[in-house]
């Protein structure tokens, strides 16, 4: 119980923000590993605040590591214990709801994740008020679902709340409120208007770049949805530098399986595929669709995009029973956007 409350205090006192808290999390993830099967195998039966938010406190290490299915599990241990303890509408719960829903989104299952947003937001309005910067957080998080379902106007309605909140609660450049700038910026890319994205996209990075340095994930993330716009654009060679710095630093930060490092591998696959350099192209969607069955699960939108890419590759290159295998485990086809 002693090494638990310590691991968990320690956690528990990071942002979570900086490159160096990254850091500190891989480096004692061993640990983090063995007090959280202890803690499910020993202390199952317990329904202690400090238990429950210690496995609040684990779940968002493990969801920042891409570790999913760990992160769900800790999560809804705090939620149980939370709804039990504090209520149902008390914020400590529907904070949990809220990262919840996070993961659901994360996995591809919107509709699951909707309905969790759509209980804390009403919790967190009544109890906390329209403005409060927890409120903003869900309001944020819902947006980026329908963005991913492609209802873009909708997205685009509560990112506009979400900013005006967050640019009056909390200041321009703080990293919340830089993120929403990111995720309009993903809106207007998938709606073609790219000068929006990109104004918006350099907004965000400036503001990264300065509060969390060069090389921390959220600085990559958007430097890689930079890339993105100019592979749209069809500016390969833009496009394949800004890829490898963030290939390399999402390794480095993240590690070579995590989801977001899959999607620079991803990213550049399609640019040789587009450039017609199959072999390099068929590498790389190999890795990203071995990476992303494993963290995602073959249902998961962006494992199927890439099943969808290596069927087309291999449909171009004459590798037919390649393609019967692989068309075997897609559902229908989606044009390939992560």
């Amino acid at each position: 119980m002693e090494a638990f409350e310590i691991i968990t205090s320690v956690l528990g006192s990071l942002s979570g923000l900086s490159t160096a808290d990254w850091a500190f999390e891989q480096q004692v993830m061993p640990h983090i590993n063995a007090v959280t099967n202890h803690m499910q195998s020993q202390y199952s039966a317990l329904g202690t605040t400090k238990i429950e938010d210690g496995a609040y406190t684990l779940g968002n290490v493990f969801y920042r590591h891409g570790r999913y299915k760990q992160a769900m599990e800790l999560y809804e241990r705090a939620l149980t214990g939370r709804e039990k303890v504090l209520g149902v509408d008390h914020p400590d719960t529907l904070t949990a709801v809220n990262e919840m829903a996070t993961v659901f989104g994360s996995q591809g299952q919107y509709e699951k994740a909707l309905r969790l947003y759509e209980r804390a937001l009403a919790g967190r309005e009544k109890a906390l008020g329209v403005d409060h910067p927890d409120t903003l957080t869900t309001v944020n998080n819902m947006a980026m679902v329908f963005d991913s379902q492609g209802q873009y106007e909708k997205a685009l309605g509560l990112y506009e709340r979400a900013l005006a909140g967050r640019e009056k609660a909390l200041g321009v450049d703080h990293p919340d409120t830089l993120a929403t700038v990111n995720n309009m910026a993903m809106v207007f890319d998938s709606q073609g208007q790219y000068e929006k994205a990109l104004g918006l996209y350099e907004r965000a990075l400036a503001g990264w770049e300065k509060a969390l340095g060069v090389d921390h994930p959220d600085t990559l993330t958007t430097i890689n949805n930079i890339a993105i716009v100019f592979d749209r654009q069809g500016q390969d060679e833009k496009v394949l530098g800004l890829y490898e710095r963030v290939l390399a630093g999402r390794e480095k930060a993240l590690g070579v399986d995590h989801p977001d490092t899959l999607t620079t591998v991803y990213g550049v696959a399609l640019v040789f595929d587009r450039q017609g350099q199959y072999e390099k192209a068929l590498g790389l969607y190999e890795r990203a669709l071995a990476g992303r069955e494993k963290a995602l699960g073959i249902d998961h939108p962006h494992t199927q995009s890439t099943l969808h890419s290596l069927v087309n590759l291999h449909q171009r290159t004459g590798q037919t029973e390649q393609v019967q295998s692989l068309q075997a485990r897609l559902h229908a086809p989606k044009s390939p956007r992560n």
